[in-house]
């Protein structure tokens, strides 16, 4: 019998659980939900608040009071180690949580090896806190001249944050700050050549440099050394260099995909331990390798919902099925977006008004009052 349930972080795939705990709470289960923060922020609208079109209040959920407010527990904590064996769950407190059912969705990381430890204005776009501080440091640079400001990377992370901080700028009068992506070997490599046109000319319209042929070797305080030699002195650099699952799979010695996500298959459930199931970027669904996009975790979300209450009820799961075509806007900072969904590429102001009333209502379904 089902009693002790754990939920690890209150990302976009946990968002139907976490409106729903009541349903687990009739049942005479204990929730108990982790995360490192009062707040989880919606990674969709971060490029936004880094533009300063957000407040952090319009791009973050209440996690903490969406918990306690149906009467669950919320632990401010992190989860360190899994012990599938014992069904418990280390905090980084020293905290132990049993379980009978444990749902991870506790996202992804920058990995940030290339850069010296110590550096300063070195900002990562996850998590996506971070965007807000990175903000705040560029306002003060702008304040104290033209500064330069590097985004390394080559997707659409790279992409959108450039935008943003071009649009950051734009509201400073005098000469706008040099904005430059070093973008490794090719701009949006995996995108279509249609795409990468119409980036490109977006951001020779945004006065944004994009250096191809050559990847970031080293970061350091005011210092990019690329791997033909060249060396670059930018006053704040932001890394969007793409992101990895958590390493709290892999530390646990958890079955993982080859990108050390936690393996499940078609319920999100854990090959190997079906009392464990998870979602978004943490996971390495094993029917099919899936792009790290928000589309799939917010899709994933009615799916772990359904198959931890399966479970609580003892009938049936539910299988996740990706969708094969899925749309995606790249917020361009200038009230601008690109739409890409198969082979069509849009780009425009309606498209950016698309992407705001989507997100706005995304985060309307979920948000409770502060």
């Amino acid at each position: 019998m089902v009693k002790k349930i754990v939920v690890l972080g209150g990302g976009h795939a946990h968002l139907l659980i976490l409106s729903n705990l009541n349903k687990f709470r009739e049942r005479g289960c204990r929730v108990s939900v982790v995360q490192p923060s009062p707040y989880h922020y919606y990674s969709g609208m971060g490029p936004g608040l880094l533009a300063g079109s957000y407040n952090p209040s319009e791009i973050r959920f209440f996690t903490q009071k969406m918990v306690q407010n149906q009467g669950g527990e919320f632990c401010l904590d992190k989860a360190e180690t899994i012990d599938p064996i014992k069904r418990t769950v280390e905090l980084q407190s020293g905290q132990i949580l049993e379980y009978d059912l444990l749902s991870c969705n506790v996202g992804s990381f920058v990995p940030m090896e290339i850069v010296n430890p110590g550096a300063k204005d070195v900002f990562s776009v996850k998590p996506i806190v971070s965007l807000l501080q990175a903000r705040e440091r560029v306002r003060q640079l702008l304040l104290q001249g033209n500064p330069h400001l590097a985004v390394v990377g080559g997707g659409p992370a790279a992409l959108e944050i450039a935008a943003g901080l071009r649009a950051l700028t734009r509201a400073y009068p005098g000469t706008p700050a040099r904005i430059t992506i070093f973008a490794g070997h090719l701009f949006l490599s995996r995108f279509q050549e249609r795409l990468r046109e119409i980036a490109e000319q977006t951001m020779h319209s945004l006065d944004i440099a994009v250096i191809e042929g050559a990847y970031a070797k080293q970061v350091d305080t005011k210092k990019i050394v690329l791997n033909n030699g060249l060396v670059y002195k930018p006053d704040l650099c932001m890394l969007a260099t793409g992101v990895r699952p958590s390493l709290l799979f892999q530390t646990s010695g958890l079955p993982t995909g080859l990108d050390q996500g936690l393996l499940v298959n078609k319920y999100l459930q854990s090959v190997t331990y079906p009392e464990i199931f998870g979602g978004g970027d943490c996971i390495s669904f094993q029917p099919q390798s899936l792009d790290r996009v928000g589309v799939h975790a917010v899709r994933q979300n009615p799916v772990l919902l359904n198959n931890l209450l399966a479970k609580v009820k003892n009938i049936t799961l539910k299988p996740f099925r990706p969708q094969k075509k899925y749309m995606l806007i790249f917020n361009t900072g200038d009230q601008k977006g690109i739409l890409v969904r198969g082979k069509l590429v849009l780009s425009g102001k309606w498209v950016f008004k698309l992407k705001d009333r989507i997100d706005r209502n995304f985060m309307k379904r979920f948000q409770i009052p502060e």
